[in-house]
This record gives structure tokens, C-alpha cells and sequence, in this order.
């Protein structure tokens, strides 16, 4: 095994994530639908908050954009970001809609099924005047998901922040976080996820992604490398148990998963996406040298594996300490 000095040190440049934020009430019990659930915890969320709280914990240096409601909740959620570091000066709020809620049932295997609560929501009524583009400026990497595209006018705020990213030379990172019951149908999904696909220089789907976007039900090279673009810099698919597979313009491989006892998937692949961020936002060469982007990998896997080993998202992102102890047990 080669030695975990090789893992680059966590980068100092901004790392700028957009999107959703929004409270998760997860039941008191796991396996149990919704209907039987006897209670449920506030578990703040989304994902593309969740990354910036990754990266942040890690050490390197996030900010989150978006919208939260001009209520108790909106403020709850904008003073834990503040409590975990991340910059809070992108965060607008919205007098005129509730922060959005999500009810999630575990099951017995800790995969989850959402309901959720959005009609609209203020994550959903971002404009583009709203944005704080100096901030967006500012960064190195500039990452999101695919929730904001859904509806206006959110979708134009998420296209001009990627147009101002994109100019001032930000790396662009896209995790297109499926939420099928968001979207008016999965043929909408499917191509709203796709119209901004070779804007990215970085893209992390999930195995049932994959599936879902190539309309294959195979998940191996020829069904990935279907989604390659000429200008992504790097390609990865996440497997849950089985690790992630990366592909580049010059080399593609696999690397395994961390074995550990899965309490709760959530949160895991946002904090892959942070530790990857964290590991190449000040020396992006890592993207075309494979033995320093699979240590790079080892320690993604690493920390998506510890995150499933609690419930909630927040509570169960790792240290650099946490994923290397991980690493050297394993």
C-alpha cells in the first residue's frame, strides 16, 4: 500500500458551492414509512450546502450561494453554516416563501425515499440580481447540482453564476444530485441534467445516475464513457460498497470502497465531492498524474464511507484526521 504522505494538503483557494439548502426530518426509527414514523429529527441538508460544510471541515475554504427563507428555519440554517465555516456572504432571504423541507424515510438498508416541501420554496426564487458575483469571482472551483435547473427563476441565477464562474477561469464542478420527485417528469430530468453537461470540468454521478441518464441498466466503461465530453477534465462514478470508478482523457480506473457498518447514506457522495475539491482546488495537474489522483480517490472514498456511519449529513462529515485514520486501519 503506498504510503498516505502522498495525499496532497488541502488547498487554501475558494471553493464556491451553489444550490439548495434545506432541513431533512428524518424519523426517529429506520425502516419505518413516513405514515409510521412516531417522530422525526431536524436534519439540516442539501446537498450542495453539504459540500461546502465537507470542504470546510476539511480544512479548505467554502462558501455557499443561495436562497433560504426569511425564517426561523432559513436563519437556523445560515448560522450553521456560519458555526462550520463557511462563507455566508452569498446567502440572500426571501420574505416571500418558506425554507424548503424534505421528509426522508430510512429504510432497513439506509437508502431513503423523500417527500418533499417546495411550492415554491426560497431556494426556488434566486434571481440572477441576487447574486453575489464578486464572491462567485473570487473562487477557484465553482461547484453545483442539478435541483436549481428545475424551475425559474432559480434556473437563470444557476446559468449566469456558471457563465461568471466559467469567465473568471473557476474549475467547474457538477454533481447532478437526481431528485426525481422534484422534476415535472424523468424525460425533463433527464435533459435539463443534460444541457449543461459539457459546461463541467469535473462531473461525480452515482451508479443509479448513470443508469438513469444513459438509460442503460449497465454500469460499466462503455455506458460511463457514454457521458465523456471533450472538455471534462475528470469523470467518476460512485458506487456505494463497491468504491468509485474515474475516467480521464488519459487513463481510467477503479478504487476501492472502505468498508464500514452504513447507518445512513446520506451525505456520503457530498462528502466525496468536498474531499475531491478540497484535495485539487490549488494543483488541478492531479487530475492528469493517476497515482497522485488515487490517493487523491483513497481519500474520497474514505471519507464518503465515514459519513454513512451516522445519521444525518452534517454530524457524520469527516476530518482529514477521521478519513487517514480509515486509511491506515483498512
Amino acid at each position: 500500500m503506498a504510503s498516505t504522505n502522498a495525499l496532497p494538503p488541502t488547498g487554501n483557494g475558494l471553493i464556491v458551492s451553489f444550490g439548495e439548502m434545506l432541513i431533512d426530518f428524518v424519523p426517529t426509527v429506520s425502516g419505518v414509512s413516513l405514515a409510521e414514523a412516531p417522530g422525526f429529527l431536524k436534519a439540516p441538508g442539501g446537498a450542495p450546502a453539504n459540500v461546502a460544510i465537507a470542504v470546510a471541515r476539511l480544512g479548505g475554504k467554502a462558501a455557499f450561494v443561495g436562497k433560504l427563507g426569511d425564517d426561523e428555519f432559513g436563519h437556523m440554517l445560515a448560522g450553521i453554516l456560519k458555526e462550520n465555516d463557511v462563507r455566508s456572504d452569498g446567502i440572500n432571504f426571501e420574505k416571500g416563501a418558506r425554507t424548503a423541507l424534505a421528509f426522508v424515510t430510512l429504510r432497513a438498508d439506509g437508502e431513503r425515499e423523500f417527500m418533499f416541501y417546495r411550492n415554491p420554496s426560497a431556494d426556488m426564487l434566486l434571481t440572477p440580481e441576487d447574486l453575489n458575483l464578486e464572491l462567485i469571482r473570487s473562487a477557484k472551483v465553482f461547484h453545483y447540482g442539478s435541483i436549481s435547473l428545475i424551475v425559474e427563476p432559480c434556473r437563470s441565477a444557476h446559468l449566469k453564476a456558471m457563465e461568471v464562474a466559467r469567465e473568471a477561469g473557476c474549475l467547474l464542478s457538477y454533481d447532478p444530485n437526481l431528485r426525481l420527485p422534484l422534476w415535472p417528469s424523468a424525460e425533463e430530468a433527464r435533459q435539463q441534467i443534460l444541457s449543461i453537461w459539457d459546461k463541467a470540468d469535473v462531473i461525480k454521478v452515482s451508479d443509479v445516475e448513470l443508469e438513469f441518464l444513459t438509460g442503460s441498466d449497465k454500469i460499466d466503461d462503455a455506458s460511463a464513457l457514454s457521458l465523456w465530453h471533450p472538455n471534462l477534465k475528470l469523470l467518476l462514478v460512485t458506487l456505494g460498497e463497491h468504491g468509485s470508478r474515474y475516467y480521464t482523457k488519459n487513463f481510467r480506473g477503479s478504487v476501492e470502497a472502505f468498508h464500514v457498518n452504513t447507518v445512513d447514506t446520506t451525505g456520503a457522495g457530498d462528502s466525496f465531492v468536498g474531499a475531491l475539491l478540497s484535495k485539487i482546488v490549488d494543483d488541478q495537474s492531479i487530475l492528469e498524474d493517476e497515482a497522485r489522483l488515487r490517493e487523491v480517490l483513497k481519500f474520497t472514498n474514505a471519507c464518503g464511507a465515514i459519513t454513512t456511519t451516522k445519521k444525518g449529513a452534517i454530524p457524520a462529515l469527516p476530518t482529514e484526521a477521521d478519513a487517514l485514520k480509515l486509511i491506515k486501519e483498512a
